[in-house]
């Protein structure tokens, strides 16, 4: 919890500037007066950077999240309730989840700067693209705590998908798999029917008509993608790893269902 420490011990200035680190100095009534400094090249993270990164996709899930409650106009007692919902099924601290809850009330103000905020959350990631999908769904994830996703939603989420470089196709794959894993007990919520095998199709991406060899290879693939120490190196927080390992669980579960269906060993 380096990044953190540094954040309740006054010690962060230097780490976060830009809309971001404005964004979080108001929620926690702090000033920042001093740029993040530019990632450099290659796949690797330097511990001190990577709180950075971890520190800029804290700020921006969350204040993002208040953003997309808000899309519709206002946000309903019932709308923040279920994004605290979500904000537990993480697992934060108590201090964390208080600080989670600002920057949502951040997100939801009329003077949210959310283009701007994107844009720099896309640059700390330097295109690391499976760190910027789990960032997305875990706003579809807050989007369908209460099982639907209005029209305003819809639309915010799909234009933070353009400026993080996705597709509408990849949006719309993102959202069937979101859907579909809460049959499998995600999203924060207790199931109401159990997962058909259309479900476990959805949760990995591919049609009933894939070949057992493409069921596969789309396992592994969102298995590497989602797995929680991978996430974390690239900036996922440590105290959200609990979010990429539920999905792994959901990820395995679809895939075993889908084997059992066809008779895969």
């Amino acid at each position: 919890m380096a990044w953190w420490g540094k954040i309740i011990g006054g010690a962060f200035g230097f780490l976060l500037g830009g809309p971001l680190g404005a964004v979080l100095g108001a929620a926690l009534g702090h000033n920042f007066d001093k740029g993040l400094a530019a990632l450099p090249e290659g796949q690797g993270i330097e511990p001190d950077e990577r709180e950075r990164v971890q520190m800029a996709f804290f700020t921006a899930t969350f204040s993002v999240m208040g953003a997309v409650a808000k899309a519709d106009g206002r946000v309903s007692p019932h709308e923040i309730a279920l994004a605290e919902v979500v904000m537990a099924e993480m697992d934060l601290s108590a201090e964390m989840r208080k600080t989670a809850v600002r920057l949502f009330n951040e997100g939801k103000s009329a003077s949210f700067p959310l283009d701007e905020v994107i844009d720099q959350f896309r640059d700390e990631c330097r295109r690391r693209q499976s760190l910027m999908q789990m960032f997305i769904e875990l706003q579809l994830q807050a989007a369908y705590a209460d099982g639907a996703m209005d029209a305003a939603e819809e639309r915010l989420l799909l234009h933070i998908c353009r400026c993080l470089g996705f597709s509408e196709l990849a949006f719309r794959q993102m959202e069937r798999m979101i859907q579909a894993e809460r049959h499998f007990g995600g999203a924060g919520t207790t199931p109401k029917t159990g997962p058909t095998p259309a479900d476990a199709y959805d949760v990995l991406g591919v049609t009933p008509e894939a070949h057992d060899e493409e069921v596969k290879k789309a396992y592994r693939r969102l298995m590497n993608q989602h797995h929680p120490d991978k996430l974390v190196a690239k900036g996922l927080p440590e105290e959200m790893m609990k979010v990429a390992e539920q999905k792994t669980k959901e990820i395995r579960q679809a895939y075993e269902r889908i084997k059992e269906d066809r008779g895969i060993r």
